[in-house]
């Protein structure tokens, strides 16, 4: 295969709702480029993306695919993507390293929750966008209608390139409104007849044409100048017009296509090979440390790992960008995150599952190799001499977590095994061991998202798994002060053992100072203090022990076994196990024994000394609460603000932002169990909603005698 100069590619992204047509579309580029010479069909699962058996079992793609083609002697890199939000992950990974994306519109379905999720994150990619109204040749499409809701969602941006004469089902012909011709196909789709635009078409057609003209020379002041003068551009002025306003944001051209028969595929890729930015004029990945990266002759080779995969008997594959220079077959480079040697073996150009050797690859091509050792997504490499690391790319937040375990306790091991392995191809998997709640937490993009890991497990791994509900980080303070004592006195024949602690314990309060005097029960206790320990806990707040001990009662020796066994209770607190935090512990008296007094004696006379005055202390549950922040269309602004409340969320504000109604709230995490799933069906799939950890709050007493019961219950079963 030819090396392709960096002026001479083009990168693109396919994105879109589910069901759009993307993959069928990439499907009709790869056969206009030649790349493929059958088109293979979705429902006969023999598309060249979407290859994987659980893609053919799903009928729609669950990871990006890299394919290419070829246009006017210029090769396009096209990575078609997931439409299901569950499966975002490789929407933002194939953004980070294009130049230009596409969004496919299901034109009988008009503007889809997905249509405007994926606007967003090119939105937020700042990457240039076409829309892409396709399957034009189905039953009830309005062309007209979901253009006046494209303009109505995205504003006067989208323009109108194409549109069609006859959408629906004898759906043959497009006119063009750049090139001001009318494309006609034959019936099965294939290559079209190029005409003059009829007579009856005419004036409409020389309106849209204005409106481009108009957009375009509104992006640069010489074609504005020009346009003045001459009342009209040239089609190469409009070009240059079309690809300024894209590239700022500011025009969103509309294509029509037909891609199941292969109906407006070709000028489509005449497009993006005439219009879309090169690697050489694309917002391109920033070299996170400042340095100027040079793509021309002579400059040192670097690339950007963006995905991976494995394929049984190949093993992982490595996707790439060219980020500089040309990279070549067996050539060393240094991996950025830890100064290592890694040898480039081979270099693929990739077309789903085929794969073509090519010798070179130049900057800004997009590539891949096997046998990598040391190399995940979001590694930068480049040549010792240079030493660039690239920004990586930023992978959604999760939105639903569970507890995940083995069946069979023995495969505990190839669980994790197995989920690093998924982890690596999709980097929105993830997973952590909660010490604190002796699970493994899983999280994840959606329950869709979730089913898609148990298929994995059953059907790559062979392994059996069960989910469950993920328990809540509690943790447990006290509301007064408290004292107790206790002695610990044990004698079975030799040394026995003795130990007693006297203490009190109180909220601790930052900013408040100790008590020197103690008045409980009609008696007042002196409080010397002698020694103070502070002690930030890994699970926040903290634990602030006083040593008030005269008269030598306790040898200052056992006073480190007294903290050890409090320490111990923090971490498992009385009411319900949960950390303790942010108490103070005044020791001020106790007994020992010459003989039998040890270190044992008095961590367990701390320990359950400790334990009763906690529970005397008006002992409170605290939960973890979150800062959510949902967005939602005006008219299910209701239903949310109701399911809420129902969720014990607390609204903190209201406002509109982009076009949506967005709703600030202190939620508690208990109450966010699936909230994806029911903020999907209350929003017809277009809510949105972010989770901020902001801190802990008591629970309502009714809430913590539920946690009560059902910890007694279960320490019962147990």
């Amino acid at each position: 295969m030819k090396i392709y100069k960096t002026d001479e590619i083009r990168n693109i992204a396919l994105i879109g709702n589910a069901g759009s047509g993307k993959t069928t579309l990439a499907e009709a580029m790869l056969f206009e480029g030649g790349v493929i010479n059958r088109r293979g069909e979705v429902t006969s699962k023999n598309t060249t993306s979407d290859y994987l058996p659980i893609e053919h079992e799903y009928g729609n793609s669950v990871f990006s695919t890299v394919l290419h083609s070829f246009s006017n002697n210029k090769k396009i890199n096209i990575i078609d993507t997931p439409g299901m939000d569950d499966f975002r992950g490789g929407v933002v990974s194939a953004l980070h390293v294009v130049g230009c994306s596409i969004i496919t519109v299901n034109t009988p379905h008009g503007i889809e929750s997905g249509t405007e999720t994926a606007f967003r994150y090119t939105e937020q990619a700042g990457k240039p966008m076409i829309f892409v109204f396709n399957q034009l040749d189905h039953e009830n499409v309005n062309f007209e209608q979901t253009i006046d809701q494209a303009k109505s969602i995205f504003g006067n941006k989208v323009t109108i390139v194409q549109y069609p004469l006859n959408a629906g089902a004898g759906f043959d012909s497009i006119v063009d409104v750049l090139k001001m011709k009318l494309y006609k196909y034959p019936k099965e789709g294939g290559k079209p007849e190029i005409s003059d635009i009829p007579a009856d078409e005419k004036d409409r057609a020389e309106e849209l044409h204005n409106e481009l003209v108009e957009m375009a020379a509104e992006n640069d002041e010489n074609l504005m100048e020009l346009y003045f003068d001459k009342g009209t551009l040239t089609e190469d002025e409009m070009r240059q017009g079309i690809k300024l306003g894209m590239i700022d944001r500011s025009l969103f051209p509309v294509f029509c296509t037909g891609a199941k028969l292969n109906m407006g595929v070709g000028r489509l890729l005449e497009f993006i090979a005439n219009i879309t930015p090169s690697p050489n004029e694309a917002v391109e990945v920033p070299e996170i440390n400042g340095k100027e990266v040079k793509k021309g002759d002579g400059a040192p080779t670097s690339l950007m790992v963006f995905k991976t995969t494995i394929e049984q008997h190949v093993g992982e594959i490595t996707y790439f960008k060219v980020m500089s220079g040309t990279v070549k077959e067996g050539q060393d480079l240094i991996i950025a995150k830890n100064g290592n040697k890694e040898r480039i073996s081979q270099l693929f150009v990739s077309a789903g599952r085929n794969r073509d050797k090519v010798d070179a690859m130049n900057a800004g091509d997009i590539g891949a190799t096997v046998k990598m050792k040391d190399v995940d997504v979001n590694n930068s490499l480049s040549e010792k001499s240079a030493g660039y690391k690239f920004a990586e790319i930023k992978f959604p937040t999760s939105r639903h977590t569970v507890a995940l375990k083995a069946v069979n306790e023995a495969d505990d091991e190839k669980v994790s095994e197995s989920f690093q392995k998924l982890h690596d191809q999709d980097p929105t998997y993830k997973v952590e061991y909660s010490k604190e709640l002796k699970q493994m937490l899983v999280h994840c993009q959606g329950e869709y998202h979730l089913n898609t890991l148990k298929w994995f497990y059953n059907n790559e791994f062979k392994l059996d798994i069960e989910f469950e509900k993920p328990r809540i980080p509690y943790r447990e303070t006290i509301t007064k002060l408290s004292q107790a004592d206790y002695r610990h006195k044990k004698q079975s024949g030799g040394a026995g053992q003795f130990g007693e602690v006297h203490l009190f314990i109180e909220p601790y309060i930052e900013g408040v100072e100790p008590k020197t005097m103690v008045s409980m029960n009609g008696k007042d206790q002196k409080l010397s203090l002698r020694d103070t320990q502070e002690h930030p806990l890994a699970w926040g707040g903290k634990l602030v022990f006083h040593n008030c001990i005269v008269g030598g009662s306790i040898d200052a020796r056992f006073l480190p076994a007294i903290m050890k066994g409090i320490m111990e209770k923090m971490e498992e607190g009385p009411l319900t196990g949960s950390y303790a935090r942010d108490i103070r512990v005044y020791v001020y008296d106790g007994k020992m024994h010459p003989v039998d007094s040890n270190e044992i004696s008095f961590k367990l006379a701390g320990r359950n000394a400790f334990s009763t005055a906690f529970k005397n202390a008006g002992p409170k549950i605290l939960e973890p609460i979150y800062n959510l922040e949902v967005f939602v269309q005006s008219d299910r602004m209701g239903d949310v603000m109701s399911d809420l409340q129902s969720r014990r969320a607390l609204i903190m504000g209201m406002g509109s932002e982009r076009g949506y109604e967005k709703i600030n709230a202190k939620v508690p995490l208990k109450e966010m169990y699936k909230y994806i799933t029911a903020l999907s069906s209350l929003t017809q799939g277009r809510g949105m909603f972010s989770l901020e950890f902001d801190g802990y709050e008591k629970v309502p007493q009714e809430v913590q005698d539920e946690l009560l019961k059902a910890y007694e219950a279960e320490y019962e079963e147990a």
